[in-house]
């Protein structure tokens, strides 16, 4: 693509795809697209402050506070007192985790297969590409937007 106007509207297009791919996913598995993205996030075995679920995954602290509420109630996660006064962290339960894994089973298989069919056409440095014009773009748009 010769116009860089023309690639950003490429790229910001492919990016609402698959946004909007996990949006439909999380529809069908019967949750919201927030409570989805909680529980991937816990699921790589890690504790995670509501502050970094927050800043990672783009979510509003309000958002994540009803999450983490309907979570508890039912059981899935657990919060411990974080290292800083007011923070917490998330903890996957034991039936979270299985709740978390009869959730994402699928939707990892998706991912995986998705990620061989790409790698078979490109190189495996597409994924730091794609990372590395993210951080850009975040940059970018701070310095001359978000201030």
């Amino acid at each position: 693509m010769e116009d860089s106007y023309e690639a950003i509207r490429h790229l910001m297009i492919a990016i609402n795809k698959i946004d909007g791919g996990y949006y439909l996913c999380a529809r069908k598995l019967g949750i919201n697209e927030n409570m989805l993205a909680l529980l991937y996030a816990l699921d790589d075995g890690e504790a995670h402050s509501q502050k970094q679920i927050c800043e990672d995954w783009l979510i509003p602290k309000t958002t994540i506070n009803t999450v983490v509420h309907e979570l508890t109630e039912a059981g899935y996660i657990t919060l411990i007192p974080g290292k800083k006064r007011r923070e917490k962290i998330i903890c996957l339960t034991e039936e979270g985790k299985k709740y978390t894994h009869s959730l994402v089973e699928k939707l990892y298989v998706a991912e995986q297969e998705a990620l061989r069919e790409t790698l078979e056409k490109f190189s495996p440095e597409f994924v730091e590409a794609m990372d590395c014009f993210a951080g850009n773009l975040e940059a970018a748009f701070h310095r001359h937007i978000l201030g």
